[in-house]
């Protein structure tokens, strides 16, 4: 197993960005990606939000522009497609981080900005260009990208785009680049919609890497859960836990109507928050990001949708405030917290409902999630117990069933 960047081949001048970021060894999915890209395979990965996937295919781009620096000025070698602009925005960010040593020039192609300014970007040379599908397909179409000089496609986030219904251009984009040498593709998941919404030649005979968080990263993270009664009981949890442990929060919710719900609640008691949920304008979702990125407030509430794809740093706590709908959505909202080497929190509360799946996820994670209470909020009923159905005990009911003469026969 690789223990640190130095193992990885990278030029000194990535090295010495990398540790001025912060990062001390390589996560899961960067020791697993890299060495593949660098090889020259396509990579097909899955990586949750929190494991370093930006990195895991920024600096293999940035040591093959290293390797074999251009001749002569020109348009973009490595193209990075995500499905939203604050996605663009974050990676280039990342990127020019991680290339502050290196002469390159590093743009983003996104809606919301001006077409000239777009076009004196695209008149200059460029090395790296990270853009959403869309607005990169009008620049093609009028002949203002040029994607016969892309030798590197990346797609981050592929999931996402197949739900945002960008598969086609996706497709089209990727005929365009078809004299590229690689092609590396990060989803969240590699089950169902994961990739086969694509077409099947976009990769060729890809490096497959699974790479869930590793135990020792998850045990950063202290997870337990808090009992509630009843809605009121919840709430009251909740407010607890804001005023008295929490303080760079996210508290995850299910829909739209229980974040409007919960943000008026939270107003009443005047705990100052800021929200982000699907179909919302983007200069309203921008603004409540950079609330919670520069401090103004420490608290925002989110739906799943709405979070994905968004790098918020120092998050000290996750709330779930509503169960995910399955253990691996579970996952990927807790790894917003401990990121960057630090350690963080995750609590649940939960209803008797959701029970059984606070069990499901402790058996996902394999980890034993302990039950915690607040002195004066304890539960009043008794916590439920759902007994696991033998083999036997299924085949007797069905025997049983089978039987059991019919009502109507007289």
């Amino acid at each position: 197993m690789i223990k640190n960047f130095a193992e990885l081949d990278l030029d000194p001048n990535l090295l010495i960005a990398i540790e001025e970021m912060g990062f001390n060894r390589p996560t899961q999915i960067q020791a697993e990606s890299i060495p593949q890209a660098l090889d020259g395979r396509d990579i097909l990965a899955s990586a949750p939000t929190g494991t370093g996937k930006t990195a895991a295919f920024v600096l293999p781009a940035l040591q093959y522009l290293h390797d074999f620096p251009r001749r002569k000025p020109g348009p973009a070698r490595i193209l990075i497609l995500t499905p939203t602009r604050e996605l663009a925005m974050q990676v280039a960010e990342q990127a020019r981080c991680m290339a502050r040593h290196a002469k390159l020039n590093i743009f983003t192609i996104t809606g919301g900005v001006q077409y000239q300014e777009h076009a004196d970007i695209l008149s200059t040379t460029q090395d790296i260009v990270v853009a959403t599908p869309g607005r990169l397909m009008e620049y093609i179409e009028a002949e203002r990208f040029d994607c016969r000089a892309i030798e590197w496609l990346i797609l981050d986030e592929a999931d996402r785009m197949l739900d945002m219904g960008f598969a086609p251009t996706v497709d089209r984009l990727s005929s365009e680049c078809r004299w590229r040498k690689q092609t590396l593709l990060f989803s969240a998941t590699l089950e169902g919609k994961g990739v086969e919404g694509f077409t099947a030649d976009l990769l060729k005979e890809p490096a497959k890497i699974d790479a869930d968080p590793s135990r020792r990263e998850r045990k950063k993270i202290a997870q337990w859960y808090h009992r509630a009664d009843d809605l009121t009981h919840k709430l009251a949890l909740l407010k607890n836990i804001l005023t008295e442990q929490a303080e760079r929060t996210i508290i995850f919710v299910k829909t739209r109507d229980r974040l409007a719900d919960l943000r008026s609640e939270l107003e009443k008691d005047n705990i100052q928050c800021a929200w982000i949920q699907g179909e919302m304008p983007q200069d309203r979702r921008n603004n409540a990001i950079s609330r919670f990125r520069d401090g103004t407030v420490n608290i925002l509430i989110a739906t799943d949708v709405a979070a994905r794809g968004i790098d918020l740093p120092d998050i000290s706590h996750v709330i779930n405030y509503d169960m995910p709908r399955s253990a691996d959505v579970y996952l990927h909202r807790i790894g917003r917290t401990a990121r960057a080497g630090k350690k963080g929190n995750a609590i649940s509360i939960i209803e008797a409902h959701d029970q059984s799946m606070m069990e499901r996820v402790a058996r996902y994670v394999k980890e034993d999630i302990k039950e915690r209470f607040i002195k004066e909020l304890r539960p009043k009923h008794k916590k439920p117990v759902f007994k696991k159905k033998k083999k036997d005990d299924k085949k007797k009911s069905q025997i049983k069933t089978k039987n059991k003469p019919s009502k109507n026969k007289k």
